[in-house]
């Protein structure tokens, strides 16, 4: 590893839906959350104590690539990231599988693209964008679960392909749950396949930090 590629004085916003928020506007939560984004910072404090980072969670639950679109001047630009991570997806296929606010592949690879332009054309912040993921196999799933892992390939094509087009870096989360759950039942990380319980933030903010020193 060649250690932590955040450096001293930087600013990383961290935007998201509710697995990014996790209670950060909360008066005993915030301003981080107690979920993945308060997990990694607090790896990163104890392994580069010299290190003063400022660190912006911008997570709101229930959103879909459209709202990020909707508030990216004041919760991304206003912040003039150095480092930018964006998790957002999960909600985008379930709108899409209810028929409420459909944002299927191809509009949410629109999005996604117009907000990443943006971002790179007028602060140029280095990328790191989370792939969506669903805590559960398909031997162990249920029908309407089964659904929701036969479309999430199409979502994780479109973070895959922009990760390479953006040069940001790309942490595999839908494959890290996958390896985990070869051992462990879902219930290990999570109460259901999209909310992580605090071992599923704990291994999220693991993998981010493994991808931050690689």
């Amino acid at each position: 590893m060649g250690g932590l590629c955040i450096q001293d004085c930087e600013t990383m916003v961290l935007i998201g839906d509710s697995i990014t928020d996790c209670g950060r506007r909360d008066p005993a939560a915030a301003p981080l959350g107690n979920g993945y984004v308060a997990f990694f910072v607090d790896l990163v404090t104890a392994k580069y104590p010299e290190r003063k980072i400022r660190f912006v969670n911008k997570g709101i639950g229930g959103n879909t690539v459209l709202d990020l679109e909707a508030r990216w001047e004041a919760d991304v630009l206003a912040e003039r990231p150095d480092w930018l991570s964006v998790m957002i997806g999960i909600n985008d296929l379930h709108r899409s599988l209810d028929r409420v606010r459909d944002v299927p592949p191809e509009v949410y690879r629109e999005s996604y693209t117009r907000i990443l332009t943006r971002v790179a054309s007028q602060l140029a912040p280095k990328l790191v964008l989370l792939d969506p993921f669903y805590m559960i196999l398909e031997r162990d799933a249920n029908e309407c679960q089964r659904r929701v892992l036969a479309m999430l390939p199409g979502y994780l094509e479109v973070v895959h392909d922009l990760a390479k087009a953006f040069d940001a870096r790309l942490v595999r989360l839908h494959e890290m749950f996958a390896r985990q759950l070869q051992y462990r039942p879902f219930t290990t990380f999570c109460g259901e396949p999209v909310h992580p319980n605090r071992t599923g933030h704990l291994l999220i903010a693991w993998e981010l930090l493994a991808t931050m020193e690689g």
